[in-house]
């Protein structure tokens, strides 16, 4: 705690000095990196530009700055862009992000993601699937709003786009080793260079990294024995070879493999029901928090939360100069797989569970083809592609009955003011089996789906010069795709207690909930649906004055349809479809974008409208994930960026954005309070501020501080806007200190959520237990300390 303490207080002390301090320090300069913004160059059209003459809104962070935060992955990354919130729900394998308040709950995998992720160019088929160490990252952009023609698929909300650092023929070795509380222990190293001179370079990296829980965890009765929760525990390998066969044309072949083998998630409760004393029948710990007290990170958990996940992929990119153009290739396969388990019910009484034996599972394999021509004529600036994806996911789906399930039902279906614990028999009586065996422990539900997904696309977009001050540009993108999903159902003891109840002429809903139902046992569906659609953008730029453009845009976004891929019924009867329709978006913009004070100050600003037709809302119904196509959304706003360089050795960079993301007035059945309401997880403000300062201290000696600061105004953190699940508006702060000797070591200190801000990153309500919410909190305060050494 003194070590936390302390450097609470440095980071604080290093906050003044970097908004006070600087000026004075500034008149010892030194190189570290651009000194002016119109050399910051950014890929968010698909090929290097100047950010300053990108006319669409986007956030950009380098290596530099990403390195000083600890940005390892995309959900590290959104304390540096406003208008990003990245959260996980019960797994981590399930995380979504959203920009401007718009995008895809994870819990579902047959939902793909309204925000696409692009890791040099590859695309990331659900958010969740790249959440992972990036490796040496040159940096990443956050692109808003639908981006319609250039980028690879379902990106109605805006793009992830993710460049790491590419083989160097300058020699270089780097190694670092991290530690701090919570058993963070871990490390990395890196080595670039040539292998043969001038024609082919490597780079390989390769990191370990290991934490223990965040979380307390009680056990009841087991049979789980591990008491923390939400570890950390990866090894992740990545290297690449870059060949120089010609000087028109180069090679660059990247790989990568990732193991996860880590505990997560449990919940906490924000809230505890009536049903409480239920569950303390059952559980010598009382099953829940009598008295929530969340933010002593207690939770309640007699079942395993394991996740093991596997990610490898490879990747090859062609670049050919053919003189009138240039052709860019990129091929790619990937397997990723998460193996996950699960106390679905979030108490320390054996209710339900979901066992460590891979029942419980995702597996993602991919492969993509996109073919890129573009070039530049006098006054045409064009490009033209095809994209080609063949994706197949295998899901499997259990749940099954923990020793206490049939007890609880009966309670909690039999009790009354005047037997408030209820008849631990009463299901007994209802189907006519002995006690105990109408839901035994180790039955239940046992699905898989099998789903295939065929993409091909066409694009191109065309800049033309009208003259020297105004540029107009198109661009349309034909997408043809095809899903078709294959789902067997099992239960594995029939569904006894339901088909027993109803042969006994009782209709219970609770003893007939979807996996529980006899009519799913044996089940097979087979579904395909096709999906055609145009996509496109219309831009016209103005260069107002020398180094002011002016740009208005409008684009016409579009995520697939799919299929529900858990079970889903209307009055004990399975649905006849697993289908729902696709998402599509309109978007308008209009911006500036603007160099001022000799080039080390870039302003941009941005008013947005985006309207959502059919949007995709994946809402837990208490038992299952099932998507709702919400006829509308509407998100509409303004956004402010800047990045200034006000002398050599300090960088500042920010933003603000006000998102007003509602639903459309019509009402949602089952859904009463979204019609007309501000979206969950969109915040109405959201802000940023990152900074690096660095200068030497003494000879060969420089002193470095990072500081990055996000806030967000108050956001519903559940899909039904339950009140309770409200999150307050609050702050994260990050930090590091550095000291470096050159380019030889460097001691670094550094602190996560320094001021220890409580904030929850969903909330739910807890299955079975009426009036009882649970939530997944943020993390809490983490400091260390990292080595550095370079060669």
């Amino acid at each position: 705690m003194n070590f936390a303490v302390r450097a609470a207080s440095l980071a604080s002390a290093s906050l003044s000095v970097l908004a006070f301090a600087a000026p004075v320090l500034a008149e010892a300069p030194i190189d570290t990196g651009p000194t002016q913004v119109s050399e910051i160059v950014v890929t968010a059209e698909r090929r290097e530009a100047p950010l300053a003459a990108t006319p669409l809104s986007l956030t950009v962070a380098s290596q530099p700055l990403l390195d000083g935060v600890g940005v390892r992955d995309i959900k590290d990354l959104q304390i540096l862009a406003p208008g990003l919130i990245v959260a996980s729900t019960s797994n981590q394998t399930f995380t979504t992000a959203r920009i401007r308040g718009v995008g895809t709950v994870g819990d579902n995998p047959g939902v793909e993601s309204s925000v696409g992720v692009m890791i040099d160019g590859v695309y990331r088929p659900r958010n969740g699937a790249a959440l992972g160490d990036l490796g040496e990252v040159e940096r990443i952009e956050v692109l808003k709003g639908p981006q319609a023609t250039l980028f690879g698929k379902n990106t109605s909300a805006g793009v992830i786009n993710v460049v790491t650092a590419a083989p160097s023929f300058d020699a270089r070795m780097a190694g670092e080793a991290t530690f701090g509380d919570y058993g963070t222990h871990g490390g990395s190293v890196s080595l670039t260079g040539p292998i043969v001179d001038e024609v082919l370079a490597g780079r390989l990296y390769a990191a370990a990294r290991r934490r223990d829980g965040l979380y307390d965890v009680k056990t009841g009765e087991g049979p789980r024995t591990s008491t923390d929760d939400q570890s950390e525990h990866y090894d992740t390998v990545r290297g690449q070879l870059l060949w120089r066969a010609t000087p028109d044309l180069t090679a660059r072949l990247t790989a990568d493999w990732t193991e996860r083998d880590e505990r997560c998630c449990v919940g906490v409760q924000l809230v505890t029901g009536a049903t409480a004393p239920l569950l303390a029948t059952f559980a010598p710990d009382g099953g829940v928090a009598a008295t929530p007290k969340p933010w002593d990170r207690v939770a309640y958990s007699n079942r395993d939360t394991n996740t093991r996940i596997r990610d490898k992929g490879l990747a090859l990119h062609l670049n050919a100069d053919l003189g009138w153009a240039t052709l860019e290739s990129t091929s790619a396969v990937r397997d990723w797989r998460g193996v996950i388990s699960q106390d679905w019910d979030f108490t320390s009484a054996d209710l339900a569970y979901r066992p460590d034996d891979g029942s419980w599972s995702n597996r993602f394999r991919t492969l993509t083809q996109e073919f890129r021509l573009s070039g530049q004529n006098g006054k045409l600036d064009w490009s033209a592609g095809a994209f080609f994806a063949d994706e197949k996911l295998t899901r499997r789906d259990s749940l099954f009955y923990g020793a206490d399930y049939e007890g609880y039902v009966s309670r909690l279906l039999s009790r009354s003011a005047s037997n408030p614990l209820g008849d631990p028999a009463f299901v007994s009586g209802i189907t006519g089996l002995p006690v105990g065996q109408s839901f035994v422990e180790g039955e239940g539900q046992l699905d898989r789906y099998w789903q295939t997904a065929r993409s091909a696309a066409l694009f191109g977009q065309v800049s033309y010069a009208v003259t020297d001050r105004l540029t107009l540009t198109g661009g349309l993108r034909r997408t043809h795709e095809t899903k078709e999903m294959t789902a067997a159902y099992h239960n594995t003891d029939g569904g006894r207690a339901c088909a027993a109840a109803l042969a006994n002429g009782v209709r219970n809903a609770i003893l007939c909930l979807p996996w529980s139902n006899p009519a799913f046992n044996g089940l097979s569906q087979s579904e395909t649906v096709k999906d055609e659609a145009w996509t496109g953008m219309a831009r016209a730029e103005f260069k107002a004055a020398e180094g002011t453009r002016l740009y208005a845009s409008w684009s016409r976004g579009r995520k697939n349809g799919g299929f529900n891929l858990d079970r889903g019924q209307t009055n004990l009867v399975p649905d006849a479809s697993r289908a729902f329709p696709a998402e599509s978006a309109d978007a308008f913009e209009a911006g500036i974008k603007s160099v001022m004070l000799d080039r080390r100050l870039l302003v941009s600003a941005a008013a947005f409208r985006q309207t959502y037709d059919d949007f995709q809302l994946n809402t837990f119904l208490g038992t299952t994930f099932l998507v709702r196509s919400i006829p509308e959304v509407r998100a509409k706003g303004v956004e402010a960026d800047f990045m200034f360089l006000p002398f050599e050795g300090l960088s500042l960079q920010g933003g603000l954005t006000y998102a007003q993301t509602e639903y459309g007035d019509d009402a949602v059945p089952g859904l009463p309070l979204l019609a007309g309401k501000r979206m969950n997880f969109a915040p109405l403000w959201s802000g940023s501020l990152a900074g690096t300062y660095e200068r030497p201290v003494t000879a060969g000696l420089t002193g470095r501080v990072t500081l990055a600061a996000k806030y967000s105004s108050e956001y519903n953190t559940g899909s039904d806007l339950d009140p309770a699940k409200s999150q307050p508006g609050f702050w994260l702060v990050d930090g590091r200190v550095a000291l470096a000797r050159d380019d030889a070591w460097s001691v670094e200190l550094w602190g996560r959520n320094l001021f220890d801000q409580d904030y929850r990153q969903v909330a739910f309500g807890a299955p079975f237990q009426t009036g009882t919410l649970g939530a997944f909190l943020g993390a809490p305060r983490t400091v260390g300390v990292t080595l550095r050494v370079m060669r």
